[in-house]
């Protein structure tokens, strides 16, 4: 025997355990001979007698005992690996990372989606990275993210995007605000015009910026902008304290704040996209491919 094998480990675990050669070669599915000639090579191979045995019995000597431990825990080891390489492969184990912008976790259908992939692929390690639009663009195409959930925004030609929805925008304004009393769907645009708006610096790096000063401009409308800031949460504070209106997805519908009355446009409503955002030419590895999948098939 040049080197040690993994078959010659198990040859001799199937011997240790039956203490019968006969019985050993049939459960390894082979002959009697060869078997005991392998298990000989193996004792030669490592300089020590690990079975002692006659016409009548087959016993472990102690070093054997010690070997049959240890050869044990290196099938137990080798078939753990392979096991962990399978789940890999299909997508049930290692790693993903997603990047997510702030709105992103209201959104039912992201939601569900890591909800669903927890409880599918649980030995996947689930890593969450909050970052604006603009911000999850260097990550994805240096691969430290492995997807980006963002709002719609010009993209380099080696990321890919799919949509995922299209979301209507609302209105964030205050409950003493005489617009809440407006019949439903006949608030428009053009009623936050004269309005003191709370909006998005343009260093924030949000898509929502260019999206909303679009669709406003679109009306022929320049908001009147007193506040400007980085996050949404800010907004709805700023307008809870009475020091404006703004616009912003229907998703943070979710976020209730004393003081704050979201409403819904007419037919004049508009809509920001969503879109799930890979990278074009890099593989996509297999959790980030079940979780692309899940995404999608999702309502």
């Amino acid at each position: 025997m040049n080197h040690l094998e993994l078959r010659h480990l198990r040859y001799f675990i199937a011997v240790a355990e039956e203490l019968h050669f006969g019985r050993a070669a049939e459960r390894l599915h082979i002959s009697q001979p060869p078997l005991s000639q392998q298990i000989q090579a193996l004792e030669a191979h490592i300089g020590a007698q690990l079975l002692n045995r006659n016409n009548r019995n087959v016993s472990l000597t102690h070093a054997g005992e010690i070997f049959l431990k240890e050869a044990r825990q290196i099938i137990g080891r080798v078939n753990d690996a392979s096991l962990q390489a399978a789940k890999i492969h299909r997508g049930e184990a290692g790693s993903l990372t997603l990047g997510l912008t702030s709105s992103a976790p209201f959104l039912r259908r992201v939601q569900r989606t890591i909800q669903h992939f927890h409880l599918l692929y649980p030995e996947v390690n689930i890593r969450i990275e909050e970052m604006n639009s603009t911000q999850q663009i260097e990550p994805l195409l240096e691969g430290r993210i492995d997807l980006g959930v963002m709002r719609n925004r010009q993209l380099p030609e080696t990321l890919h995007h799919q949509l995922l929805l299209s979301e209507p925008l609302v209105a964030v304004v205050h409950e003493d605000n005489p617009l809440v009393n407006l019949p439903e769907g006949e608030l428009t645009f053009h009623h936050l015009a004269d309005q003191p708006f709370v909006f998005f610096s343009k260093d924030a790096g949000t898509s929502l910026y260019d999206d909303i000063r679009m669709l406003l401009s679109s009306q022929g409308i320049t908001p009147f902008i007193t506040q400007e800031v980085g996050e949404p949460l800010t907004i709805i504070g700023l307008v809870s304290a009475g020091l404006g209106v703004s616009i912003l997805p229907a998703s943070y519908l979710r976020i209730q704040v004393d003081g704050v009355r979201y409403l819904r446009f007419g037919k004049q409503q508009g809509t920001t996209q969503v879109w799930m955002v890979n990278h074009r030419y890099r593989p996509v590895g297999a959790p980030a491919k079940a979780f692309m999948e899940l995404m999608m098939q999702e309502e």
